[in-house]
């Protein structure tokens, strides 16, 4: 379990981090619970490297050429 919070650290990862972190001493500072609990929940996604879409949920899909199909040459004909 510990091995998951301590490998796969990257930028987005560091930022969730240190925002989480500034959210949580804000909303100490002024006592706001709704703050406090955005921070926490932001705190466990970043401890628990998960998102808000899930697994590759907001990913857009990729397209691949069906290779079956092979292009076909047109043939143009001059009207006059």
């Amino acid at each position: 379990m510990f091995q998951s919070l301590l490998s796969n650290w990257n930028f987005m990862r560091l930022l969730r981090l240190v925002l989480s972190v500034i959210i949580i001493v804000q909303a100490v500072s002024v006592h706001d619970t709704a703050m406090s609990i955005a921070g926490v929940f932001l705190l466990g996604m970043t401890l628990a490297n998960i998102g808000c879409c899930g697994a590759n949920g907001c990913a857009a899909p990729t397209y691949k050429k069906p290779e079956d199909k092979k292009e076909e040459t047109i043939s143009y004909e001059e009207i006059h």
